[in-house]
């Protein structure tokens, strides 16, 4: 059957396809990662001659976006949108792609064992790594992880899965390949070193020997805003394209690849489609969780609190866009190490990105998961304030604002519709207490969200305290506007 999105009208894969080597298998066929790195190693094969294509894999949930990718011949569409033009591509990189429940995990086991294979990589979110977001340790107990352990040749976790795979690598006498998180959270490497590691010594010591001196973890940065994909998103793509794509992506034009330079067994040369290679990610990651995903999810609560469905309606409240600016600036920039960058640009950048009127990226999607995003997008910062005495109200409402949002009623008296890992926890500390100050004073009892120290910090407390009544008080609109002419 002929596909008919090489017909479609964007940039066509125009090198050979059966060149490409599936050298990089990848875990999480989402929409980010559709519109990231399978874009930089489109423009490499494209552009550069490079043979670096991918095996999809998805684990767990998302059969149909596997589905929809092999009934067109792996193709799908990347449309980047702005405010006057909407221009797509046609990627055309990847080589095979499986599900772990519909293939077969032996299937995603083999194909990740092909000698080719260099480098794994994962998109997978902060909760696939079964890890504590507040210690960064594997949680042995995790459901996932405990069944794992039971039966480690039968892996369903994406640190068991690769385990695994390095086990029948090592047993076959094939070389290790690097595992690459390109996930959102600091020290993604870390992170996925520390949980691989620990579970790799939970199965077999001179595994997890082997794993520790052959496998490199390197950490990247990414940054691009993709929304989800909604009926409206294909619609649009159909639209400019002339072609239905079930596996459509939509974007916004920029996008960023920081990547630590750390592969055992080669790499694609990213750096030629603009990716930067660096020793260290880590000033960079700071910069982005705190600077852009930090003021995202401040957004997204006191946003959608306010009733503004999109960050881009929240742009339209001149107190909002005040606010997130100075959040950026004068409460999250001062608390970083990066060097050579302008911050301010940076900052004026990301106000800029956030108003594109053509994303239209949910408040609500952005507020998922707050849990395993606070430590890192705002209490560490917090932390940073408390050291050197410095005041943080935007950060503290932004706190308040989650607390607010998870409590489940907005204020409309609408219920809320809170997607969380942690939603048991969480819902139970809200159950257990009555609004206003003992409310807060349970959420922040979360010893995985908010640490063992930061609850006994009475500045911190006050600040989250005073914020919250006045949400209460006054409503997020109102309490924005107050804060934004304050800060």
């Amino acid at each position: 059957m002929e596909n008919t999105l090489l017909q479609a009208n964007a940039t066509l894969p125009q090198y050979d396809r059966d060149s490409l080597k599936a050298r990089t298998g990848h875990l999480g066929f989402g929409a980010f990662h559709r519109a990231h790195q399978a874009v930089y190693a489109d423009i490499l094969a494209a552009e550069h001659n490079s043979d670096w294509g991918y095996c999809e894999v998805n684990l767990i949930g998302g059969e149909q976006q596997i589905a929809d990718l092999n009934a067109q011949d792996h193709l799908y569409t990347v449309a980047e949108m702005s405010a006057d033009a909407w221009t797509s591509r046609v990627v055309g990189v990847v080589r095979n792609a499986l599900h772990a429940q519909v293939d077969g995990l032996e299937r995603v086991l083999a194909a990740l064992c092909e000698p080719q294979v260099a480098i794994v990589s994962l998109t997978i979110t902060e909760k696939g790594y079964c890890h504590s977001p507040a210690t960064g340790k594997l949680m042995l107990d995790h459901p996932l992880i405990a069944a794992d352990l039971q039966n480690p040749q039968q892996p369903k976790s994406a640190p068991g899965v690769v385990v695994e795979a390095l086990a029948r690598r090592k047993a076959a006498g094939l070389p290790a390949f690097s595992v690459m998180s390109c996930d959102n959270m600091p020290e993604n490497g870390h992170v996925m070193r520390n949980v691989t590691c620990a579970y790799a010594r939970a199965v077999d010591g001179e595994l997890a020997d082997w794993i520790e001196s052959s496998v490199t973890f390197p950490s990247t940065m990414v940054d691009r805003i993709v929304p989800a994909v909604t009926p409206e998103t294909l619609d649009k793509i159909e639209q400019l394209t002339g072609v239905r794509d079930p596996a459509g992506v939509a974007c916004e034009p920029f996008r960023q690849w920081v990547i630590e330079d750390n592969f055992v067994a080669g790499r694609p040369q990213w750096e030629k489609a603009g990716a930067e290679l660096v020793s260290d990610v880590i000033p960079f990651e700071e910069m982005k969780l705190r600077m852009l995903n930090g003021s995202h999810s401040f957004l997204a609560y006191l946003g959608y609190l306010a009733g503004y469905p999109h960050i881009n309606d929240c742009m339209e409240d001149a107190h909002y866009r005040t606010a997130a600016h100075a959040l950026m600036l004068n409460e999250q920039a001062p608390t970083l190490k990066v060097k050579g960058v302008d911050l301010g640009h940076y900052a004026d950048l990301l106000i800029a990105r956030y108003s594109n009127p053509a994303l239209r990226h949910r408040t609500w999607q952005i507020a998922m998961d707050g849990s395993q995003k606070l430590p890192q997008r705002m209490l560490d910062s917090v932390r940073w304030h408390l050291v050197h005495q410095k005041s943080f109200p935007l950060l503290a409402l932004g706190i308040a604002g989650w607390m607010r949002y998870v409590g489940g009623v907005d204020e409309q008296g609408n219920a809320i519709d809170v997607s969380d890992p942690q939603l048991a926890v969480i819902q139970a500390a809200v159950k257990g207490s009555a609004e206003g100050e003992v409310r807060v004073k349970a959420l922040l009892g979360i010893e995985a969200i908010f640490g063992k120290e930061l609850p006994h910090e009475t500045v911190f407390v006050d600040a989250v305290m005073r914020a919250y009544q006045a949400l209460l008080q006054k409503g997020a609109k109102a309490t924005v506007a107050e804060y934004a002419a304050n800060g």
